[in-house]
């Protein structure tokens, strides 16, 4: 368990930080902006999971969705080490992990409509965290991207993003499924025809 006594140490007010193994690095870094973002993501997993509490046809998603919150903490621990500074403890992102989504993706799918059309950001206050959530996901596998093409990742950390927007789409159509309400499909020119 990390211990921490002190929120405030003044020692990042010059726009720089320190990695897991100690090393100063500016705040702009593509490093810290990658886990910067994953941290990001995962304020979004935790809105959509607050959203959640208290509904039982939705508790095995919440129940989910918190499991993912802890794999995005070891996916922040894994960028912010250096590999050097890597212990064999140490937390990563694992292919049985990226295994596990898609499974899970599957699982949700089987249960939710076929797909007739593209679908707005909606459906419900739930699924709507989900989409947000989605959108920040997909901003951060292009931030981690960048950043793998000036760096060499353990490996899994990309495939996981990818699997994980991919997952919080579904997400979002299972939440509304099980909750009764409607998607709003994509109607292309719709506002132009005046049918909005």
């Amino acid at each position: 368990m990390v211990a921490i006594n002190r929120v405030y140490t003044r020692q990042g007010d010059g726009g720089m930080t320190h990695l897991a193994g100690g090393q100063r690095i500016h705040k702009t870094d593509p490093r810290i902006e990658t886990y910067g973002g994953v941290d990001e993501l995962n304020a979004c997993l935790g809105l959509a999971g607050e959203g959640m509490r208290g509904e039982t046809r939705l508790a095995d998603l919440l129940e989910r969705t918190v499991r993912i919150e802890n794999e995005l903490f070891d996916l922040g621990a894994q960028l912010a080490t250096l590999p050097e500074d890597r212990r064999p403890e140490s937390p990563r992102i694992t292919a049985a992990q990226v295994t596990r989504l898609e499974r899970e993706i599957d699982e949700m799918n089987e249960l939710v409509p076929p797909l007739r059309s593209f679908i707005l950001p909606g459906g419900g206050e739930v699924a709507a965290r989900f989409h947000l959530a989605r959108t920040v996901c997909r901003r951060v596998e292009r931030t981690a991207l960048r950043f793998a093409a000036e760096t060499t990742l353990d490996g899994h950390e990309l495939a996981y993003l990818n699997r994980l927007s991919d997952w919080l789409f579904v997400a979002s159509r299972y939440a509304g499924a099980r909750l009764g309400i409607a998607e709003l499909l994509w109607r292309p020119g719709a506002s132009a025809t005046g049918e909005a």
